[in-house]
């Protein structure tokens, strides 16, 4: 009797087990993963079908008044910091807004984490060297791919959906630490991928212009990109900036970021511009932002910076104040808790009324309510079927493989030297302490990468190799000679991995020193001096490096730069090297050589030359120093011809009767919309591939413009990326919008038409053209 009820027994609790597999199977659901975070929740509390906040058929705007006119002064103010609180008896959860995807969901942030359910997501290359691709269509399928995976991450509990990406800061000085999350030099470019990864971001499958698949938000607003710099730090910065480079170079990515991307956040930065802390001016927040570039979302603080502006930058008097004037310059959400400390004090001081705090938080709300967080069970809405299945597939790692190889950029390329022939170079020397590096590879704000391949193993995987470091770490305070001769000395060729690490450049770490770090140009070097045959450099940085010594000695046969290229590196790296794909990247920065860094300070944010003290100028629009390599520089195995087809000797300007133009000699014009309208051309090229191999090529067209308001060398208008196969042409057409990309800004910030000859640049065809009216 026993024996039979104990089986009976084990029959009834296996019966149970084998239901709660198959019920955990069907959902989808896997052992140690964790429920969505969201509110309007109906399965656990049906009454909230009631609240109209919860009512998906009424517009945005009305459901957040209805949520705001039901919280509390103390509910409103914890939804002004990045960790905001719950509202219980409103089901509404804790959220976390701080998550992070600058190339790759991150686990930088509180937002997002790794575990067992899902334990890596896929790392793109940082920035810098995705710029390098000059690819637009790049920059917005790696943001389709990482939003993918971040609402994958989200639906198991691992991730919110706000993410503070991407960095679209001018790369202005080569010493800055965090050039490398940036996409470069050029506004331009920067703008174009600021808004392309945006769109990749947050665009909705569903074509809802509204909705948000996650949330993009760029950052730093603005004129940041001094870290920590001679004992000068961010956070007590003051950056000097004139009106004409605020206007030109600092704010365009931004503007770009907001009216062309959509971007559904702005965050403003620790250092002040002009005297005032970036967080608490309304003229830039609430005029610029808001007003001039009608921004639909929220702005948010750098982590802190209302408690820098505060402790560090002494910029009021008291916390309260302090509060009160980042809220009513425009902030809605702190990162940090200084709002939630400070606020309802600032009320209480008259130095604040809450309808400034509804503003706030209703612009938090209305971008959630855009992500459907209010909208109930994420798993019955379009995203809902995402899981860990969709981060890290083979497409994702593919395209990270393919963003490296296209950014890549050749730089050297003696007769005889790239591509190897892995059938005719039986043995490879791999020397140098980024050869067999790999979280050194992915940079900073980086996230648990799928899976790395390391630039010795993407080698060996088509050659044999032998491998010596030769110094300990990039710093390489002794370079271990002997060895690494040893090898070089023996191999068919020599391939030096050489550069940089977050040890070097990094948030909170800027160089004083462009060159190699410690013996670095010591040994590679003495290395080539015996290597029996072709050297190849290759240098992993995320900025320049003055690598003089190597382009002029013959003995270096190639180098390569490879910005920091993702957890697929070292697989791209060894695509070029053996010509398995055709090298197309272009520097997205200025090579500047050592002696840049004797000449003007970091702190000097002037972006024009002042011959009075010395001062050569930034980036190549205004530099008018020597370069190491310069902007756009690139080579390919194959060789490109141009030949323009369509391309205008005069365009007239229309104005209306009576202009002040007509009459009197006038060297530009104000931009408006009375004579922008329609105001643009063609340009039609032919491009011909006279190579052996298939490959990609960037066409990049750039303008002189006429000598007024001390306007730039020249300035790039637009580029375009075309696949040709050997021997192969096709036509390219580039669009000119007269008012928008042959414009400059003048003294005063003020953007002008600039009148009479314009020279176009496109490879080294040159055509002049006249605006006139």
């Amino acid at each position: 009797m026993g024996t039979a009820q104990n089986r009976a027994l084990r029959c009834s609790v296996l019966l149970c087990f084998s239901i709660l597999v198959f019920l955990l199977l069907s959902s989808g659901r896997v052992s140690g993963q964790s429920l969505p975070v969201f509110a309007c929740d109906f399965g656990s509390n049906p009454a909230l079908e009631n609240l109209a906040f919860c009512d998906t058929s009424l517009g945005i705007d009305m459901r957040v008044a209805d949520l705001v006119k039901r919280l509390t002064l103390q509910e409103k103010i914890r939804f002004l910091v990045n960790s905001a609180g719950n509202v219980s008896r409103l089901g509404i959860p804790k959220y976390e807004w701080w998550s992070e995807a600058l190339h790759g969901v991150s686990y930088v942030g509180p937002g997002t984490r790794f575990s067992k359910v899902v334990p890596g997501a896929t790392s793109f290359p940082q920035v810098i060297l995705t710029a390098a691709s000059f690819n637009a269509s790049l920059f917005e399928a790696i943001g389709r791919v990482v939003s993918t995976e971040a609402r994958a991450m989200y639906n198991v509990g691992l991730a919110g959906l706000t993410f503070w990406s991407p960095n679209i800061n001018i790369f202005r000085d080569p010493r800055w630490g965090r050039g490398q999350e940036t996409p470069g030099e050029d506004p331009l470019l920067s703008s174009k991928y600021g808004s392309g990864y945006v769109r990749g971001l947050q665009q909705n499958d569903d074509g809802d212009p509204n909705g948000l698949k996650v949330a993009a938000c760029c950052k730093h607003y603005t004129a940041y990109d001094v870290d920590n710099w001679k004992g000068i730090d961010r956070f007590h910065f003051n950056a000097m900036v004139s009106r004409q480079d605020l206007g030109d170079t600092f704010q365009p990515p931004f503007k770009s970021c907001v009216v062309d991307g959509n971007a559904a956040s702005v965050m403003c930065s620790y250092n002040q511009v002009n005297g005032k802390p970036t967080c608490a001016d309304p003229d830039l927040l609430s005029g610029v932002i808001r007003g001039e570039w009608k921004l639909n979302g929220y702005i948010v603080s750098d982590c802190d910076s209302i408690e820098v502006l505060y402790n560090s930058q002494r910029y009021t008097k008291t916390p309260e104040e302090a509060a009160a004037k980042a809220i009513l310059a425009g902030l809605d959400l702190n990162c940090g808790s200084f709002l939630s400390k400070y606020t309802a004090g600032a009320v209480k001081g008259g130095f604040l009324d809450e309808a400034a705090i509804d503003k706030a938080i209703s612009n938090n709300f209305a971008t959630l309510m855009r992500l459907g967080f209010f909208d109930g069970d994420p798993r019955k809405q379009l995203y809902g079927k995402l899981g860990p299945k969709d981060v890290c597939t083979p497409e994702h790692r593919e395209l990270a493989r393919e963003a490296a190889r296209q950014g890549i950029v050749l730089l050297k390329n003696s007769p005889g030297s790239l591509p190897l022939s892995p059938t005719a170079f039986k043995s490879l020397a791999v020397i140098g302490p980024n050869a067999n590096v790999t979280k050194a590879m992915i940079g900073n704000y980086e996230g648990t990468p799928c899976k790395y391949t390391t630039p010795l193993q993407g080698l060996t995987a088509s050659v044999a190799t032998t491998y010596e470091p030769g110094c300990s770490n990039v710093v390489c305070s002794t370079a271990q000679l002997e060895d690494a001769k040893n090898i070089a000395a023996s191999a068919d060729a020599t391939i030096l991995i050489m550069g940089a690490d977050k040890s070097i450049e990094a948030e909170s770490r800027d160089r004083i020193d462009l060159r190699l770090p410690g013996q670095q140009q010591l040994l590679v070097t003495e290395v080539a001096k015996v290597s029996k045959g072709p050297v190849i450099l290759v240098i992993m940085s995320g900025g320049c490096m003055d690598i003089s010594f190597a382009k002029s000695d013959d003995r270096i046969t190639s180098i390569l730069w490879v910005g920091y290229p993702g957890e697929a590196g070292g697989a791209a790296i060894a695509d070029v090297i053996f010509g398995y794909f055709n090298p197309s990247g272009r520097l997205p920065m200025t090579w500047y050589p050592q002696s840049f860094v004797g000449k003007v300070p970091m702190t000097n944010m002037m972006m024009r030359p002042d011959l009075s003290n010395g001062h050569p100028g930034r980036t190549y629009r205004f530099y008018t120093g020597e370069t190491v390599y310069s902007f756009g520089d690139g080579l390919s195995y194959s060789s490109f011809n141009y030949h323009l087809i369509q391309v205008p000797k005069l365009v007239f300007i229309p104005l209306e009767e009576g202009h002040i133009c007509h009459s009197s000699r006038c060297k530009s014009l104000d931009v408006g919309e009375q004579h922008c309208q329609n105001l643009g051309f063609d340009i039609q090229l032919r491009v011909k591939n006279m190579g052996r191999m298939s490959g990609s090529h960037t066409v990049f067209l750039f303008s002189t413009p006429p000598s007024i308001h001390n306007s730039p060398q020249k300035h790039l208008v637009g580029f375009e990326k075309v696949f040709l196969k050997a021997q192969t042409e096709t036509q390219v057409r580039l669009k000119v919008d007269v008012c928008k990309d042959l414009s400059v800004v003048d003294e005063s910030g003020n953007r002008k038409i600039a009148l009479g000859q314009h020279v176009l640049h496109v490879g080294s065809l040159k055509s002049s053209l006249s605006l006139r009216i």
